[in-house]
């Protein structure tokens, strides 16, 4: 955190997605920064631009029930400071401080409670791959996945491709974010799409308005379905 202390900045913005903002926040707090946390957790001095991460994914999760789903697994973006990969036990996922990964783990279990979930060491289409293996192999009565990122997802799809496994009809996958993948897949990915570029330009005007010493008011931002090529009725 040395580099922390003494860096030049007016003020700061704390992404939720990291496993890491405790230390950050102790420092930037300690040197008065304005402080602007983009999904993460409420603390003291903080302003927030916040996501329906757990709303969200549930919507995602009852998409999945409705078509008849009822053994579902889920990949997660990574749950602890160290990026360990393996399933999420009940005693990690206790330990965890990974806000935007458990709000959204959360929604699904909404729905699904039981639903095992495997770590991924970050949001990229090999871990999702690795993942999707790893669950498929673990339990292989799933009929759906429900991936914590895009790129997750498209690592899940490729997975299901080398086991053999048609998507959707073997397997729905259902992705979050709503990146642009385009040429990464011949599917088009069910997925809960985020209002990305409005997070990053409301974090900005709350940073400038706190530095300008004006009230600055908290921010909530929803999801969206949309409906792609990756999820269906489980076959048969």
């Amino acid at each position: 955190m040395g580099g922390l202390r003494d860096a030049s900045m007016d003020a700061a913005l704390l992404l939720g997605c990291s496993t890491d903002l405790d230390p950050a926040v102790a420092v930037l707090s300690q040197r008065q920064v304005p402080l602007i946390g983009v999904e993460a957790r409420e603390r003291e001095g903080m302003h927030r631009v916040e996501l329906d991460n757990r709303e969200g994914m549930r919507t995602g999760a009852e998409h999945l029930h409705a078509l008849g789903h009822r053994r579902v697994g889920v990949i997660t973006l990574p749950m602890d400071r160290a990026h360990t990969r393996g399933p999420f036990t009940r005693e990690w996922e206790a330990a965890s401080d990974a806000y935007t990964g458990l709000e959204r783990l959360a929604g699904v279990r909404d729905v699904y409670p039981d639903a095992p979930a495997e770590v991924a060491a970050g949001s990229l289409i090999d871990e999702g791959y690795r993942a999707a293996l790893a669950l498929l192999r673990q339990h292989p009565d799933l009929t759906a996945i429900v991936a914590q990122s895009d790129l997750l997802a498209l690592g899940a799809i490729q997975a299901a491709d080398e086991l053999g496994l048609t998507v959707p009809d073997d397997l729905s996958v259902l992705g979050f974010d709503g990146a642009r993948i385009d040429g990464l897949s011949i599917h088009r990915l069910t997925t809960l799409v985020q209002p990305i570029v409005e997070k990053g330009r409301a974090a900005a005007r709350m940073a400038l308005a706190a530095l300008a010493g004006e009230p600055v008011d908290d921010v909530f931002f929803t999801s969206e379905l949309r409906l792609g090529t990756t999820t269906a009725a489980p076959r048969g």
